[in-house]
């Protein structure tokens, strides 16, 4: 019997050692799977590292010798670190990184204009230095090259903004005279063609009387005054203008511009307003017949 009950104690301790030896492979491999994570780990965190470093091109700038400088550009400033072996290319990128202004479109002064294929050593670029920038950005070219009918728009509004040419002292001294009592009637606020007559009654620069007969089948403008007759052709004429007289609204001022700049306008006063723009349309070509 002893022989007997030895012999499963025997069993049970050979059980308990064996039972170890059966868990030693698995506790091996999530040894072996813990050394492999850990060195995963490890490598994933170099390489998370070397990324950050290489994504920054900023960083790499600290193990370089730099310049400070100062970025001047429409009015606003700007710092920039710059390792001083930078060429004046990679400056222009830069500068493109803070103000949005493309390389193509900068012009970078530094003791004149910055060469783009040297280094901002070889220009002798020290600490401190202002860089200076002149260009336009995309948008703003943009906004320069307005409508035609916009920059038109804006000539006017300053052409009103100026002395009306009644108010002139050139003009002033023949209106002084005040209108004269033989012109012709005149209406506010109304067009009609040329009369079968000549203008007549009205004044010129200098005073005197004037008229004004239009010729059509000669195409010819005869300008009449107590001395001569001049007779004009309509295609020689360059220009017409006009403007209202203050406070005899119902008739105009109006200049012939007889050569290539106003200064050879010949001006006529007191034009009753209903026949100005039958007048212009007439001696610029635009004429019709009624």
């Amino acid at each position: 019997m002893n022989g007997c009950e030895s012999l499963p104690g025997s069993e049970e301790v050979v059980m308990e050692a064996e039972a170890p030896a059966k868990e030693a492979g698995p506790l091996g491999e999530d040894a072996g799977k813990g050394e492999a994570e850990t060195s995963s780990r490890t490598d994933a965190e170099d390489a998370t590292t070397q990324d950050s470093s290489i994504s920054n091109g900023d960083d790499a700038d600290d193990d370089k010798e730099t310049v400070d400088l100062k970025i001047i550009w429409n009015k606003n400033k700007y710092d920039l670190k710059i390792p001083v072996d930078s060429t004046g290319a990679k400056l222009k990128e830069r500068i493109h990184s803070l103000t949005g202004l493309p390389p193509a479109m900068q012009k970078v002064m530094y003791k004149g204009l910055l060469p783009e294929d040297k280094t901002l050593r070889e220009i002798k670029v020290t600490n401190g230095a202002k860089i200076m920038v002149v260009g336009s950005t995309i948008n703003d070219v943009l906004a320069v090259n307005t409508p035609k009918e916009v920059v038109q728009q804006e000539v006017k509004a300053e052409e009103n903004k100026k002395e009306p040419l009644c108010r002139q002292k050139q003009h002033r001294k023949v209106l002084d005279k005040g209108k004269p009592e033989d012109i012709m009637p005149a209406i506010k606020g109304t067009k009609e063609r040329l009369p079968t007559v000549p203008l007549s009654g009205m004044y010129n620069k200098s005073g005197g009387k004037v008229r004004l007969t239009f010729k059509l089948e000669q195409d010819q403008l005869w300008i009449g005054t107590k001395e001569r007759t001049e007779k004009v052709p309509m295609g020689s004429i360059k220009n017409v203008v006009s403007e209202p007289i203050e406070g005899h609204e119902d008739y105009q001022m109006m200049a012939f511009q007889l050569g290539p700049t106003e200064a050879s306008q010949y001006w006529v006063y007191w034009v009753p307003a209903q026949f100005v723009d039958a007048i212009k349309d007439t001696v610029l070509g635009k004429w019709q017949y009624f």
